[in-house]
């Protein structure tokens, strides 16, 4: 027997194929799960960038549903660049200021905020003014003239006073000894708020004198994230123990006339959230109720650029200026001049005057349109996030790579969506990003391992199958990989054996490296045949193939596909015969014709790896194996080719074959009926076929009845019919049979089963 460690399988590389597959199942799960852990920890983690990214899709949601502008009331004074250039550059004379703020009066504005401080004394004040001239006798008598007109801080107050004007100031990181004063009252429900807020420890405020006046005053300090966006602004401050309000909702309250600000907090009339004391919830301004997060803020929901909604100041002193813009409506005045730096960037304008947040800040109060985050929210994204990852890892288990990708956008969609529908339908802000993400990431990395795993499987099945299946085939096998079960199976399969006949003779005729290369010369091609018919390459036992069909990839017909193959296999052994003969006449050496035998038989076995913890084979077992080389070993004894097995002959149908026997093989007890294939189909077809098979049928059915000497007359025809087969040795068998009949009869009963004693 040849050395046939070449098309083995060593144990590590199926322990690899065994143990990888059932490492790659695992993976396949915990892998994916193991990322969406990941997530929902990131998600939960509150990291400042996290929050950032959340916010940017807050952003787009703004800029593709901005809040719809309807006219509440809110009007913006610009004190624009074409308004300096008319009336003069900033700062304007305070007396100019009052004359803006007595025009607004007189117009019928219900309040005034100004989003402008005005922390040092007018520069253009008289007597600021002859401060600074020369101390001599010819300036004394102007100086005083001079210094008896009336103060412009003092003319601003006095302007201020007459109506309901807010004044903002701003507090501040730097520590100074500045503490701006209320004009307000805060009442409070539940939890006191002070907790809650953060204790700004300065401040830059206004001239006393004209905070004094004023009906208001309010923050106008608005801080951006780290992106410099303003998404949200808190609607009162602390500083030191006192509460101030946002320059927006002081504003609110004086056009409402309202004398204090109402908060509510946890605890208010035992509410809490989930147990738990977590701070502001509501602000009450007048009529008017602001729902809040915990620390007192809002999210900003802006509206596009509405040109009703805001005036250059140069207009209002305009002689044919509209008086209902302004009557009844709260005024907040502030610059859009680029060189004043009062441009704030927003999630709908990166470069919006600071003016603007306010007044959308008091539009949304007064019409009562509020973006919130809920308190819920994370919590919902949360489980949300983890039941959704769960069930897309459970759905793309049971559906493979055709609807993984569909099924993940799907669910991807769905997040966006109702994120969405929520924004549009309640207003509410629920994160489409990382419920997208995660799942992105549960598909994206069941992907990924799903790939690994499927060209490790490629891999291992063209390291395992490559050496001993055609190419197709092998190339098939890694395009699915599930059709390989490695751990052995029971299928119904046709088996293959051939060696050559009088092999021990032959080899005589050369040196072991000259037998090498002429068992090879043989070997290529045969097993080329195979291959090309589907076949498997079982083992190589010197000059015997073991091969099979039918595993480890399914082959329809397979029955047929080995006839054709044997078949195919004997037509090449005639040509590399006649290539041999020139060879050994030109070398002046002898060479016997070169003939194989072949046995086929059908039937179910075990098929797989199997053997030793060291070595394996991928190969098949069964009481139908071995009587295909059983098979293989008769056909020397009838003298044909290729001898056939009954299942084999009955899915073969179609080809031509003759029935040689009933026998009993050496090993087994129960008799079959072997066959000796001798064509194609269409050989099966032809006329002196069709009439030798006749013939021949009739032949058996008379011997087998006993009837010997009418088995002979028989018998003779059939031999002239089937000379084209070469059948000679079949019938010299027979005769020789018959001869023995004859002397001495069978018992009675004959059934006519013939025992072999050899394989």
């Amino acid at each position: 027997m040849g050395n046939i460690s070449h098309i083995r399988v060593t144990f590590p590389t199926i322990a690899t194929m065994s143990l990888g597959s059932k490492f790659a199942k695992r993976t396949q799960s915990t892998i994916p799960a193991a990322a969406l852990a990941c997530v929902l920890l990131l998600q939960a983690s509150g990291l400042s960038w996290v929050t950032w990214v959340q916010h940017r899709v807050f952003d787009a949601f703004q800029q593709l549903h901005p809040r719809e502008y309807t006219d509440a009331g809110v009007r913006i004074i610009d004190l624009d660049d074409e308004s300096l250039a008319r009336l003069g550059q900033w700062p304007w004379p305070r007396t100019k200021v009052a004359r803006l703020e007595t025009q607004l009066q007189r117009l019928g504005a219900s309040a005034t905020a100004y989003d402008i401080f005005f922390s040092e004394p007018d520069r253009t004040s008289p007597r600021r003014i002859a401060a600074s001239w020369p101390d001599t006798a010819e300036f004394a008598a102007l100086k005083d003239r001079v210094s008896k007109l009336p103060d412009h801080d003092l003319l601003l107050a006095r302007a201020l006073k007459e109506g309901r004007a807010v004044l903002g100031f701003a507090l501040s990181g730097d520590h100074n000894d500045i503490f701006p004063a209320s004009k307000a009252n805060f009442a409070f429900g539940g939890d006191g708020p002070l907790a809650y807020l953060r204790d700004y420890p300065g401040a830059v405020a206004n001239l006393p004198r004209l905070e004094e006046a004023a009906a208001g005053l309010g923050n106008v300090s608005v801080a951006p994230e780290l992106d410099q966006v303003i998404r949200t602004t808190a609607l009162i401050f602390r500083r030191g123990k006192t509460l101030l309000p946002a320059l927006s909702i002081e504003a609110l309250r004086v056009a409402q006339g309202a004398t204090s600000f109402a908060v509510k907090a946890t605890g208010a009339s035992g509410e809490l959230s989930g147990g738990q004391h977590t701070g502001i919830t509501a602000l009450k301004v007048g009529q008017f109720i602001v729902p809040t997060d915990a620390h007192g803020a809002i999210w900003v929901y802006y509206t596009e650029t509405a040109p009703g909604r805001t005036i250059p100041a140069w207009e209002i002193f305009e002689k044919d200026f509209d008086p209902s813009t302004i009557e009844g409506a709260l005024c907040f005045i502030g610059t859009s001049a680029s060189g004043l730096k009062d441009i704030r960037a927003t999630p709908l304008n990166p470069a919006s005057p600071g003016v603007e947040v306010h007044a959308n800040v008091a539009e949304q109060i007064i019409t009562q349109t509020f973006l919130q985050r809920p308190d819920w929210a994370l919590g919902a994204e949360f489980v949300y996030l983890l039941a959704l990852g769960l069930l897309l890892l459970w759905i793309l288990g049971r559906t493979g790579a055709t609807w993984s990708g569909p099924i993940a956008a799907a669910a991807i969609a769905l997040s966006i969506g109702l994120s969405w529908h929520a924004f549009t339908a309640w207003r509410w802000l629920l994160d489409p990003l990382f419920p997208s993400l995660g799942l992105f990431t549960v598909y994206a990395t069941w992907s990924a391992v799903s790939f690994v795993r499927t060209e490790g499987d490629k891999r291992r099945i063209t390291d395992t199958f490559g050496r001993y299946l055609s190419p197709k085939v092998v190339e098939n096998l890694a395009k699915n990989p599930g059709a390989v079960q490695l751990g052995g199976e029971t299928r119904e399969m046709t088996f293959h054996f051939c060696d050559i006949r009088g092999f021990t003779t032959i080899s005589e005729k050369f040196d072991p490296h000259g037998l090498t290369v002429f068992i090879n010369n043989f070997l290529t091609p045969m097993t080329q045949i195979i291959l090309e018919h589907d076949g498997t390459i079982d083992k190589y036992m010197g000059d015997c193939i073991m091969a099979f069909w039918n595993a480890p990839m399914s082959v329809p017909n397979h029955a047929r596909r080995a006839c054709s193959a044997a078949l195919k296999m004997h037509a090449r052994l005639a040509e590399l015969n006649e290539q041999w003969q020139e060879e050994a006449k030109a070398k002046g050496i002898s060479l016997p014709k070169i003939e194989i035998g072949t046995g086929l038989n059908t039937g179910p076995a075990v098929v797989g790896n199997m053997g030793s913890t060291l070595r394996v084979d991928y190969t098949v077992l069964g009481d139908d194996v071995n009587l295909a080389s059983r098979l293989e070993g008769q056909s020397k004894t009838y003298g044909v080719h290729v001898v056939l097995g009954p299942v084999t002959r009955a899915q073969a149908e179609d080809f031509a074959a003759i029935e040689l026997d009933l026998i009993k093989v050496k090993g087994k007890t129960k008799p079959v009926n072997i066959y000796a294939l001798l064509g194609d189909p269409a050989v099966a077809k032809s006329a002196p076929f069709l009439a030798f098979a006749a013939k021949h049928a009739e032949f058996l059915k008379v011997y087998r009845s006993a009837s010997f000497a009418e088995a002979a007359r028989l018998m003779a025809e059939a031999r002239v019919l089937g000379e084209a087969w070469r059948l000679g040795k079949l019938y010299d068998l027979y005769a020789a049979r018959l001869a023995a009949f004859a002397a001495e009869p069978p018992p009675p009963g004959w059934d006519g089963v013939f025992t072999a004693t050899s394989k």
